[in-house]
């Protein structure tokens, strides 16, 4: 299920998540000579035209994707994450992408501060108070492979833009996403979205559970039988878009998701809890390995007030100042989860 933890990028290379890979560009120069553009008018024949002045940085830069096309994790056995662009992909030597929070949060400043503790303390400030609109300033984008029924849980996050690999046009790939026996889970007995106790393949030990284990990897044998079907009854002449329906849902898409930074955090604050559904987590923390070392002045930021912290509500408040174990109310789910969090913080 876990990825081996390293990044490859399209030269092949492997590469450690902790810091930026980078190439340096050559300093960039004022362009002294104005570019002249014409603009055709909508009324009449009048042309107008422009004097475009393209300035340049005033410190060389560098490519924060290290001249790469693409930085890519490889999950399960035919999925991946991998980003293919970023805004800002140039940044000045010595800094990061998060410069470009630094510069939207401080517009009047021009550039920013030039201290890289500065800026460390203005983005934990803006995250610890939920000022989230200079995350909005940097995008990124990805090419993601991955099951259908994962797609369906990731296009819940309606603020990306997304383009889906069509089954329309094109035969959809014989790729299955196909857990192993020793990962087949049992529905939680508290939770109806998910469960994570797994049955156990050991015969000796649990015969009826490792039967059921067996029969359901064999249930998903037979809903790939059906691709066989529909690729014989495409060549058959049945349009595309028809014969697809029957597909199951282990079969894999693959889409371009394009997300500002603000609600790629939202994404990866509700896809890398404990509570999200293990096939779509591994693709969530590929995700967060990949933006670390471009953007980590967030990310520490963003694992020390919303990853890793802990919210507390008025009853739970209430709770701690009573020094009392339980919550007011009857409320099942309520009180288990402020047991958990009791157990987080050591109480």
């Amino acid at each position: 299920m876990a990825w081996d933890g390293r990044v490859r990028n399209n030269r092949g290379m492997s590469m450690t998540t902790s810091t930026p890979s980078v190439v340096p560009a050559a300093p960039a120069t004022l362009v002294r000579e104005p570019v002249r553009i014409e603009i055709p008018s909508n009324v009449g024949s009048t042309e107008k035209t422009f004097e475009v002045r393209k300035i340049g940085f005033d410190s060389p830069t560098f490519d924060v994707m290290g001249g790469c096309s693409r930085h890519e994790i490889r999950i399960h056995e035919h999925g991946f994450v991998a980003l293919v662009d970023a805004m800002p992909r140039l940044v000045p030597q010595g800094q990061t992408a998060d410069a470009a929070i630094v510069q939207a949060a401080r517009v009047s400043y021009g550039q920013g501060t030039k201290k890289v503790n500065e800026d460390r303390g203005l983005i934990r400030y803006l995250l610890r108070h939920r000022h989230t609109t200079p995350l909005e300033m940097l995008e990124f984008k990805f090419h993601v492979s991955m099951p259908i029924f994962i797609a369906r849980q990731w296009i819940r996050h309606r603020t990306a833009s997304v383009n889906e690999y069509s089954a329309r046009y094109s035969i959809v790939p014989d790729r299955f996403y196909k857990p192993s026996i020793d990962e087949v889970r049992k529905q939680s007995s508290s939770n109806r979205q998910g469960g994570e106790e797994r049955f156990t393949s050991d015969a000796a030990a649990a015969p009826n559970e490792a039967r059921t284990a067996e029969e359901f990897l064999r249930y998903l044998d037979d809903a790939e039988k059906m691709y066989e079907r529909y690729d014989a009854l495409t060549k058959q002449g049945v349009s595309r878009e028809l014969a697809r329906i029957a597909l199951p849902v282990s079969v894999y898409t693959e889409w371009y998701w394009k997300c500002d930074l603000h609600n790629i955090l939202r994404f990866l604050s509700l896809r890398m809890d404990s509570h999200a559904q293990q096939e779509i987590r591994v693709y969530a923390e590929a995700m967060y390995a990949l933006l670390q070392p471009i953007v980590p002045l967030t990310m520490e930021a963003f694992r020390d007030y919303e990853l890793q912290s802990v919210r507390l509500t008025r009853l739970e408040i209430e709770a701690l100042r009573n020094k009392s174990q339980t919550i007011a109310g009857d409320n099942k789910r309520e009180q288990s989860e402020w047991e958990a969090k009791r157990g987080l913080m050591g109480l």
